[in-house]
């Protein structure tokens, strides 16, 4: 598909992927949920036919940490499931010629027997109980996106990235991981302080990808017509105290001490996933390696933080 020709909407567009597409895709519609309720099916439908986009990237979600999840698991079913179910349907039913689904790995079990996770180990349990409600929701946008394609011959996709960070990132409240450990680092440093907390006791693993490699598939799946459903991630996988240390180390900041407090949840253990599927579609895709990353998303970020 010939970018340059085509009309791409992209929901979410202020968030962190978002800003990151802005880079390589400045032409692209990026709407916030300032403007339009997803949750209303008329403003969906506005939103659509103000823009008759050819292109639907889909960012938008209700999001936040493990203890908005816990608090709120209602609001966050309801409203994902809204988001979502109206925008794919009213989408098909405009005939917009290709949707791109963002989900996250939270859709994964919470357990199984082998990782890193494949594409068919979606349904072989459900999502851990920390964010068990926003899990299935988004899992739901799968299950949608391939029952759309079945019955109307659509040829719709969700793509799986893992755990995201970058210099777009939140840096408050509901903050990613990366993110909220960058401003404890910066923090510390800004008042004298010899120490970071964390929650939980640093020992799940996890993968971390740098945003803007998740933008450079999307843009890339587009321009060379690759449908396939798929997990996007780094073959990196690493306990949380080691992203701690590597982020302490990125930062010029080694000589800070990490205090855990293990009375706050640590999340699911493990939800590692493979990209076998990616490669073999993407060869040459090679992630940011994880203290670069940090490293580069540090420097731009330190003196606004």
């Amino acid at each position: 598909m010939k970018i340059k020709n085509k009309r791409i909407l992209v929901t979410g567009g202020s968030g962190m992927v978002g800003k990151s597409l802005r880079k390589i895709l400045p032409k692209g519609i990026y709407e916030s949920s300032s403007h339009y309720d997803l949750t209303k099916k008329e403003d969906v439908g506005l939103m659509l036919d103000l823009y008759k986009p050819d292109v639907v990237i889909h960012l938008a979600a209700k999001v936040g940490g493990i203890i908005d999840n816990i608090h709120k698991p209602a609001e966050y079913f309801v409203d994902n499931i809204l988001i979502n179910a109206l925008l794919i349907d009213e989408c098909r039913k405009r005939k917009v010629e290709r949707f791109i689904g963002v989900l996250s790995t939270c859709i994964y079990p919470d357990v199984v027997e082998d990782y890193p996770m494949d594409e068919d180990m979606l349904h072989k349990g459900p999502p851990t109980l920390t964010n068990f409600s926003y899990g299935y929701a988004k899992r739901s946008m799968a299950v949608q996106i391939e029952a759309t394609n079945k019955q109307y011959g659509t040829k719709y996709q969700y793509l799986t990235p893992c755990n995201l960070y970058g210099e777009f990132d939140k840096y408050g409240e509901n903050s990613h991981f990366v993110a909220a450990l960058l401003k404890k680092i910066l923090m510390a440093r800004k008042i004298g302080a010899d120490e970071i907390n964390l929650y939980g006791t640093g020992k799940p693993l996890r993968q971390f990808m740098l945003a803007d490699d998740l933008a450079w598939i999307i843009k890339r799946v587009i321009e060379d017509d690759i449908y396939e459903n798929m997990n996007v991630a780094t073959e990196e996988i690493f306990s949380i105290n080691d992203i701690a240390m590597i982020a302490l180390k990125a930062c010029d900041a080694e000589d800070l001490k990490i205090v855990y407090n293990d009375k706050f949840p640590d999340g699911q253990y493990r939800k590692d996933v493979s990209i076998k599927k990616l490669k073999s579609v993407i060869p040459n895709f090679i992630s940011t390696p994880l203290y670069m990353g940090i490293r580069a998303t540090y420097l731009k970020i330190k003196n606004n933080v």
